[in-house]
């Protein structure tokens, strides 16, 4: 990471540069809406994430949804998308200092606190709710991270991506087992035994920017330590130092993972599974189904709950939140500078609708955020069953405006560890000191939200 930034104070310049514009005249406007919107004539942009994994397909479905919401608005649809957090972060930066970008942006679930903070975004009301077909059609948990409370909500659930772990069936048979253990200790004695010459018993994206500070979180509040609370940081906990060693352990003490792991992101892991080397996939999502249909482990692979057991535990403590996965997804957004909000949300409806949310999945392996989609679901060579149990017992990461920085620095102890720790001289007092140093900048960030 050459040029890591401070999430949050790019947004603060963000939010500052709201303030002194002036820009934005209301969050939302008075009065009922017509549900028919007449846009002939206007272009609508959308930004958000790529899907580097099937991006011919979210082309696709792109296409799809454009012509659908010109048949009902007339209006066109611009589509752009980014590859990163850093790129849509300074996008949102200029686009809010000139007062013209995006109408409608697509934001991590775990965004969404930052991106509440800065002002940036259209507060939903009554109106706009009622444009994009009403707050009751969404699964209600998919919720749980709009905003601080149900009156003050930024975010539409677009897309669901609860996290659990995918297996191979085969190999579980060959190894005598039936499927993973729901604690952290007992899947890795699972993988010891399913480490052949052949293959590893698990496949780990130690180098990608999104996964490795999920299995510390998860791993963190299931022994009792939500990390932030209120003004008060933990990451120094010897809780959330087991994890990272644990974490870090599966390849230079369990040796159950691929030494080039170290090299890999999710893709690259998922690549891995694929191929048949690799026994279990922990912290996928649904969106991997297209690429496993494909693959050489196609018919060979179910899905379970990742563990809720903490490492180092038989069963979870009495603190201990049972944090089967975040509330993973995508959400929708629309600027506050935008001329077009009611357009906008014109577009959420359109995307959020049962076609639409149905031909994400069937398209890109996106379980629909909506109850009715989600009930219509097709059948499938999948069970798909865990990932809405997942789902349902998904729970939401810190609601504060410093969890970006919370997170980046997560994520940087991992960064700064992989040398050592392809050298094999990754050690605890390393980790233990990395930690600190990370739980000082989570200080630093949570104290600077309070000023």
């Amino acid at each position: 990471m050459k040029s890591v930034r401070s999430l949050a104070a790019l947004l603060a310049v963000a939010a500052a540069s709201v303030s002194l514009s002036g820009c934005g005249g209301g969050t939302a406007p008075q009065g009922p809406v017509s549900t028919a919107i007449d846009g002939k004539g206007q272009t609508l942009n959308a930004y958000l994430p790529a899907d580097s994994v099937n991006s011919e397909a979210q082309k696709a479905w792109f296409a799809e949804v454009g012509a659908k919401f010109k048949e009902e608005t007339g209006a066109e649809v611009h589509w752009e998308t980014f590859a990163s957090a850093n790129e849509e972060l300074t996008k949102i930066q200029t686009s809010v200092v000139s007062g013209q970008g995006p109408d409608l942006y697509g934001i991590g679930t775990s965004f969404t606190p930052t991106a509440y903070s800065t002002g940036a975004f259209v507060k939903l009301d009554d109106t706009l709710w009622s444009t994009m077909g009403g707050r009751d059609k969404f699964v209600p948990a998919q919720l749980g991270i709009s905003g601080p409370n149900e009156d003050n909500q930024i975010a539409v659930p677009l897309a669901t991506d609860p996290f659990v772990i995918a297996y191979n069936t085969e190999l579980f048979q060959a190894a005598g087992m039936d499927k993973p253990a729901n604690s952290w200790d007992g899947l890795v004695e699972q993988a010891k035994k399913l480490t052949t010459d052949t293959a590893y018993g698990m496949a780990i994206p130690y180098k990608d920017n999104f996964a490795p500070w999920k299995f510390i979180w998860g791993m963190s509040a299931q022994a009792g330590n939500p990390l932030v609370d209120g003004k008060s940081v933990s990451l120094d906990d010897s809780s959330t130092v087991e994890a990272y060693e644990t974490f870090f352990g599966w390849l230079s003490n369990d040796k159950v993972v691929d030494p080039a792991s170290v090299g890999w992101n999710f893709s690259q892991a998922t690549a891995e599974f694929a191929s048949g080397k690799a026994a279990m996939l922990p912290m996928a999502s649904s969106r991997i189904i297209p690429t496993l249909e494909k693959s050489a482990v196609a018919g060979k692979v179910k899905f379970a709950l990742l563990p809720t057991t903490p490492p180092g535990e038989t069963s979870r403590p009495s603190d201990g939140v049972e944090a089967a996965s975040i509330i993973g997804g995508t959400n929708l957004v629309i600027a506050d500078y935008s001329q077009q909000k009611h357009l906008a949300a014109a577009l959420i409806k359109v995307m959020t609708g049962e076609e639409a949310q149905l031909s994400q999945y069937t398209k890109l392996g996106i379980l629909p955020s909506t109850k009715a989609a989600q009930d219509a679901l097709p059948a499938s060579n999948y069970d798909y069953k865990p990932f809405l149990e997942a789902a349902s017992k998904s729970k939401a990461t810190p609601f504060t405006a410093a969890w970006s920085d919370v997170q980046l620095a997560m994520t940087n102890v991992v960064v700064q560890s992989l040398p050592e720790l392809s050298s094999g001289t990754l050690d605890r007092a390393k980790i233990k000191q990395r930690v600190e140093e990370a739980q000082k900048s989570a200080e630093s960030a949570v104290e600077r939200i309070k000023g």
